[in-house]
């Protein structure tokens, strides 16, 4: 696994990290490939601005590529919210700068951050993943100007009761109807490690998730750490690697000029 495709920078508003340090520990690990995605999430009313600013992004960034060419090969992207309403603004901001890579992921419930134990207090566990399942649903007939889902089923990292009542079994009907979707309209998913160094014993999605999406057809998956500082970068991309084997892949992807190329396990 050389190649890390979901990396947040000092350019997202939860991350400090130098994206210089990122390249150097990427290439202290004997990495190829790496790709920047730092966040931007429309109208995300929390502490966190999470508004990428694309012109210092975009100032910067390609410098940096050209830069370390001889050593890694950089892309850059970005990872947007997605919600119901955005679909055309999600248009107009992909469009402005030319991304290898757009991830697409479900970082608000109803304008609400499952990250936030407010969001937990009221629900189950099996009412609050049935309901973000049913909304990244509802998603995809309006924003489809991106890539690949990000980290599907990830929430179930923040419940208060942690991995103890998620039987990922109980969604799997609502989790093929968004893979199916997502296959029809050429799109990926993300194998996401990003729970795993912070405890979780699985990433996102669960393997069995892995498994049908590759059963269902599924071919562009993209691998990432969802690392904000550097030391996190590619962090169990070994593990990675084995479960992607077991759902029957035997290649994974990294993104060009938002066009997938296979690369082999």
């Amino acid at each position: 696994m050389l190649s890390d495709f979901h990396v947040h920078t000092r350019f997202s508003g939860d991350s400090e990290a130098d994206p210089e340090a990122i390249l150097d520990h990427a290439v202290s690990m004997g990495m190829r490939h790496i790709c920047f995605t730092d966040h931007h999430d429309f109208d995300y009313q929390y502490e966190t601005d999470f508004n990428l600013p694309a012109e210092a992004y975009w100032s910067y960034m390609p410098e940096l590529r050209d830069r370390r060419a001889g050593q890694i090969a950089v892309s850059i992207g970005v990872e947007t919210g997605l919600e119901v309403p955005m679909g055309s603004r999600l248009h107009t901001f992909v469009a402005e700068h030319p991304y290898d890579f757009v991830i697409g992921s479900c970082h608000l419930l109803n304008g609400i951050d499952p990250y936030y134990p407010d969001f937990w207090q009221d629900k189950t566990d099996r009412e609050a993943l049935e309901l973000y399942f049913s909304i990244i649903r509802a998603t995809l007939d309006t924003c489809r100007d991106f890539d690949v889902y990000g980290h599907l089923d990830y929430i179930i990292r923040y419940s208060p009761n942690g991995i103890q009542n998620y039987n990922p079994s109980d969604y799997l009907e609502q989790a093929e109807d968004i893979l199916k979707t997502l296959i029809a309209e050429g799109k990926g998913i993300e194998l996401n490690t990003g729970g795993m160094y912070k405890g979780s014993v699985f990433p996102n999605p669960h393997p069995l998730f892995l498994k049908r999406y590759r059963e269902l057809g599924g071919e562009i998956i993209t691998v990432g750490a969802d690392a904000h500082k550097p030391d996190l970068v590619g962090y169990g991309f070994q593990q990675a690697a084995e479960y992607l084997k077991e759902a029957g892949f035997r290649y994974y992807c990294i993104f060009k000029e938002r066009k997938p190329i296979f690369l082999p396990l």
